[in-house]
Formats: C-alpha cells, sequence, structure tokens
C-alpha cells in the first residue's frame, strides 16, 4: 500500500507539472498570438491608410489641377494644355475642359483680330474726318458762324476721342499678339515723370488740384522703352488726376526697391471697391459701384499699363478702399 500511494503521490506531482507546462506553453502561445494579431492589424492598417491617401489623392490631384486652370482661365489663359489620365470620370470631363479652352482661345482671337481690324479699317476715315473738320473751322469753305463753330470743335474733340480709342485697340491687339517692338535703352525716371506730369498742368490748375512729387534721388539706370513707360505714367497720371475732385491732392513717388525702381502715385479720389481690385487691369473693364467710383472711358488705360509693365520684366498692382483714394504701384527692374 506504501508503495501504491507512494506511485500515486509521485503520478499526482507529474500530472501538475504536466499542467503546469501546458498551461505555460498556452499562455506563451497566447502572447505570441496576441503579438501576430497585433502585428497584423497594424499592417492592415496601414494598407488601408495607404489605399485610402492613393484614391484620395487620385481624386484630389486632379481637381486641384481643374482649379488652378480655372483660375487661368478667369484671368484671359485659355491653352488647353490640362493633361489628366485617370480616374475615367475626370478624364472625360478634362476633355472637356480642353475643348472648352479651344473654343474659348478661337474666340478671344477672333474678338482680337475684329477690334485689330475694325481698329485699322476706321483710323482713316477718322483722321479724314478731323482734317476736314479742322478745314471748316480755318474757314476753307467759308465764313462760317459762332454755332457751327461750336459745333465744329465739338467734332473735332470726339474724333481726336475716337482717334485715340482706335490708337489704344491698335496697341492692346499688338501687345496682346506679342508684335508689340520695343526699343530699350539705359534711362532714370525722373525726366520721364517730370514731363507726364508737365503735360497733366492744365488739367491740374484747371481743378485746382495739388500734386506732389517725391523722386529720390541718385535713381538707378534701368534698361526701359522710353516712349512705353512714357505711355503707362501719362495713362497712371492721368487717371489720378481725372479722378480726384477738385481741391483734391495726388502724389507720384519713386524710390529704389530690392532689385529696382518703385513708382506709385496715390490719388485723394473715391476709390475702388476691394472685390474690384483684381480685375482692373483687365481689358474692358471698369469699376462702377452703385455710383461711387465709375472709370470713364473704355476700360483700356490699364490694361495697356499692365502689358508694358510685364514686358519690361515688372508688376503692377492697386490699392485702395473706398472713400480712402487710390494707389498704383510699379516695380521696374533695374
Amino acid at each position: 500500500m506504501d508503495d501504491i500511494l507512494r506511485e500515486l503521490e509521485s503520478l499526482q506531482q507529474s500530472v501538475r507539472r504536466d499542467s503546469y507546462d501546458r498551461m505555460k506553453t498556452l499562455g506563451e502561445s497566447g502572447i505570441t498570438a496576441r503579438k501576430v494579431a497585433f502585428g497584423i492589424g497594424t499592417v492592415i492598417l496601414i494598407f488601408v491608410v495607404g489605399i485610402s491617401f492613393f484614391i484620395t489623392r487620385s481624386i484630389t490631384r486632379p481637381l486641384n489641377l481643374l482649379r488652378a486652370k480655372t483660375k487661368e482661365i478667369s484671368g484671359g489663359v485659355f491653352n488647353g494644355n490640362l493633361s489628366i489620365s485617370s480616374p475615367p470620370e475626370i478624364l472625360e470631363l478634362t476633355k472637356a475642359f480642353n475643348l472648352m479652352c479651344d473654343k474659348l482661345n478661337t474666340v478671344d482671337k477672333m474678338k482680337s483680330d475684329f477690334f485689330s481690324m475694325m481698329s485699322h479699317e476706321l483710323r482713316t476715315p477718322l483722321t479724314s474726318i478731323k482734317e476736314g473738320t479742322a478745314l471748316l473751322k480755318e474757314g476753307a469753305a467759308g465764313s462760317i458762324t459762332d454755332q457751327q463753330a461750336r459745333l465744329l470743335r465739338i467734332i473735332a474733340e470726339e474724333s481726336q476721342r475716337l482717334i485715340g480709342l482706335v490708337n489704344s485697340l491698335m496697341d492692346l491687339s499688338k501687345m496682346e499678339a506679342g508684335m508689340m517692338t520695343y526699343a530699350f535703352e539705359k534711362a532714370t525716371l525722373s525726366p520721364l515723370i517730370d514731363k507726364a506730369v508737365t503735360e497733366m498742368v492744365p488739367l491740374i490748375e484747371a481743378k485746382k488740384i495739388r500734386l506732389e512729387k517725391q523722386i529720390q534721388v541718385e535713381l538707378p539706370t534701368i534698361r526701359i522703352d522710353v516712349e512705353r513707360i512714357l505711355q503707362a505714367l501719362r495713362n497712371l497720371i492721368g487717371n489720378a488726376v481725372k479722378f480726384t475732385p477738385e481741391g483734391g491732392r495726388v502724389r507720384v513717388s519713386v524710390r529704389r526697391a530690392d532689385q529696382g525702381v518703385e513708382v506709385s502715385i496715390a490719388d485723394t479720389g473715391p476709390g475702388i471697391p476691394t472685390e474690384n481690385l483684381g480685375t482692373i487691369f483687365d481689358k474692358f473693364r471698369q469699376a462702377t459701384p452703385a455710383g461711387s467710383y465709375r472709370i470713364k472711358g473704355t476700360g483700356l488705360g490699364l490694361a495697356i499699363v499692365k502689358h508694358i509693365i510685364s514686358s519690361h520684366g515688372g508688376k503692377i498692382w492697386a490699392q485702395s478702399e473706398l472713400g480712402q483714394g487710390s494707389t498704383f504701384v510699379f516695380v521696374l527692374p533695374s
């Protein structure tokens, strides 16, 4: 019996050790399983995030390209060169978008060609009308009454205004077509500003406007087309004088910039609405808020100025608030 009891005790201990070893093995297997499950979950999560990012990127990137192209179109650039190959739905949209750009480009070219042709065809008869009116005013066809002289003077002024419009249209058409020639030379801006201001003296004196010039001494010499920059100065200073009320002030400032010369023309006019500041340099655009401000004319002057400054490698912008006047600033590189 003692031997049997000893054997039973030995068997019991052996079973206990075996059970303990099995439980230990099961515990280790559970830990390993948890680690494996965590690793597999992490890999799956990374894979899902990567797939999600790829899918999102494949959708947002084409949309961003379309949005950028839309901004180009709003700025007057109609090149149908957008290339998006996937996803298929966006590909079809891209093809339609490029087709639209090509048609807009064709229409814009037809419009430019039309204005260029009409400007060329109108110049000769308008010049003839102007010269004929001048001869009539001088009495070439006999004496005229005071009322006839007044009417002829009105005809002459309107003819001159139309000739100026035709010349502006022709200049803008050449600039947009890249056919405008520039005669660059080394020069300073001070004499050009003095000349542009002198030409405005009659209007300045008539409106009793106070003109201020702030020209920095020893301005650097820059490479410019003198006549074209003078044309830009005439347009900007003329606009400032035209829209400044009687007794107001116009300030022309010139100073050295970081890498060139900065010119600013500020007035005390009614100002320009903030929403129009981004479009006033577009052709045929006029700021016309509810009777508070209106650019008189055809909307070509500032478009021509922008082309001239851009052709010189410079940049131009406007700063304004309603009731606070306007400031036009351009920078030319040295």
